[in-house]
């Protein structure tokens, strides 16, 4: 399949004169999961609309109703790095270099920018929504961070919004993967509107009749009335947020250093189903991962998005080389027997001069030196 066929660009005709530009990934037996044609296709497109006086609004969306977009497809990577054991590879380079770049471009695209998160949001699909000005979750929506499970750490801005969350919650989402519901997501600010899934139509419908301009402050204004409105419509709640009734919880669990955590989660006893489940992702979870999650959510506030990306970049491409993302992705999406062997287990203090060796920048130049600029 090309890039063209999976990623479909359209345009829509509004009343007004102007255009919006809608994009949808169109992978939907994978579950819409981003390649590098697909990154590249986007960008292109984006970029394009960005400059063109004729696009007012842009609206990226996945085919199907499973997911929007459930991650990265990192089988490339993962077949690289174990031909070439404890060396960079050029795939994870480039791969993660444009991804962030797609992702930063929609994080400053400046006019409207919707994404319909609909079903499985997870992963880069999380870096692709994070950045939009509006982003809309439906009563399907089921948004997680998972990468301690494949042997990475919540990448694609994740060390940038997972730290602007409530309390604890971000650093909680990271180490324990769990899915967020509707209610989850606006209450962590992932989601910003909600509308039924069976209203998407009457979106495109309501997007078409805007009184669309060259003024991209009133065109911002104009969409966050109409999608207000379709909300209040919507006969669907989106429920209860499960984060924002145990807030007080999960900053008590997340709370001091991550040795601290770890026996605390080790000890701890339930009933909730959700807390289990999501302890269990943590206990079973990369323990290299579980220490870069925490060392993300301990990065200096101050630092812009374009650092945050540059400092992922670095934390990626030398998880694919000296982390335990290759085993990871074998567990999990090659030999599919679910049983990883990390490196180090849970109850292990991961070497100081590994973690540092995964966070030190491995070339002379850095690839995303330019972005920000």
């Amino acid at each position: 399949m090309t890039s063209e066929q999976a990623v479909v660009f359209q345009t829509l005709g509004t009343a007004s004169g102007k255009l919006i530009g809608i994009a949808t990934l169109n992978m939907e037996k994978a579950l819409n999961a981003l390649n590098l044609d697909m990154v590249r296709a986007l960008t292109n497109q984006l970029m394009a609309w960005q400059q063109d006086s004729e696009i007012s609004c842009v609206v990226l969306d996945g085919a199907g109703d499973k997911a929007f977009c459930a991650g990265g497809d990192v089988r490339a990577i993962y077949k690289q790095s174990i031909a070439n054991p404890g060396e960079i590879a050029s795939e994870a380079e480039t791969f993660f270099s444009e991804e962030y770049q797609l992702d930063y471009l929609i994080h400053e695209f400046g006019k409207p920018f919707l994404v319909w998160g609909h079903g499985f949001v997870m992963g880069g699909g999380v870096g692709l929504m994070a950045g939009a000005s509006h982003r809309v979750v439906t009563e399907t929506s089921r948004i997680a961070m998972p990468e301690i499970t494949i042997g990475l750490y919540p990448d694609v801005g994740g060390s940038y919004f997972l730290n602007r969350m409530p309390g604890k919650s971000g650093l909680f989402l990271g180490l324990t993967a769990y899915q967020m519901n509707a209610a989850d997501a606006c209450y962590v600010g992932l989601g910003n509107h909600f509308l039924n899934n069976d209203d998407k139509q009457l979106m495109f419908d309501a997007l078409a009749t805007l009184d669309w301009s060259d003024d991209v402050a009133r065109n911002h204004l104009w969409l966050d009335d109409m999608l207000n409105e379709l909300s209040v419509k919507s006969p669907i709640a989106k429920g209860e947020s499960t984060l924002a009734n145990n807030q007080g919880l999960i900053d008590s669990l997340m709370a001091g250093n991550l040795d601290d955590i770890m026996v605390r989660a080790s000890k701890l006893e339930t009933d909730e189903k959700w807390l289990s489940r999501a302890i269990g992702a943590l206990l079973a979870g990369s323990p290299i991962s579980a220490q870069l999650v925490y060392e993300q959510t301990q990065l200096d506030s101050k630092l812009s998005l374009a650092d945050i990306y540059r400092w992922e970049l670095i934390a990626s491409v030398n998880s694919c080389a000296h982390g335990d993302f290759c085993e990871g992705v074998r567990a999990l999406l090659i030999d599919k027997d679910r049983n990883p062997k990390w490196k180090y287990s849970s109850h292990d203090a991961i070497p100081a001069s590994l973690m540092e060796k995964i966070t030190t920048m491995p070339w002379e130049i850095h690839p995303l030196q330019q972005l920000g600029q």
